[in-house]
């Protein structure tokens, strides 16, 4: 299964340590190398984004920064695993970085899976779809 992590944080955005980069590269390239991790990134800053929209039917683009933002994407992973079970030891791993490397950051690791075609319902809008065409 595929999952995608998405690591949030409510704080204001300031990049990793150095021991945090250094830990962080070194699970990266455990789970490159056993062909787990296909992806992986850091995010910049809001104030170098946008946002398009559409509302009541309008489309519009805000110009980061996001006055309104709580949380903030920090980064990304994308990896292939066997279960939830696991994507979940990954990300308690992945975490537990930020625990031992940067004291006092408080964060949160989404992980969701990719939806599959015929796999727990996933897309069966699409694939209803497909079959009446």
């Amino acid at each position: 299964m595929r999952f995608m992590y998405i690591v949030t944080s409510s704080q204001p955005m300031k990049g990793p340590s150095p021991a945090l980069m250094e830990a962080m590269q070194k699970i990266s390239e455990r789970e490159i190398k056993a062909g787990r991790m296909l992806d992986n990134g850091g995010l910049m800053p809001l104030a170098s984004g946008a946002r398009v929209r559409i509302v009541d039917g309008e489309l519009s683009v805000i110009d980061g920064p996001f006055i309104e933002a709580k949380e903030v994407v920090g980064g990304y992973a994308i990896f292939e695993l066997r279960d939830k079970a696991e994507a979940l030891a990954m990300a308690k791993e992945f975490m537990q970085l930020h625990l031992d490397h940067m004291p006092g950051w408080d964060g949160t690791c989404e992980l969701r899976a990719f939806a599959t075609p015929d796999v727990d319902g996933a897309c069966e809008v699409n694939a209803k779809a497909a079959a009446h065409a």
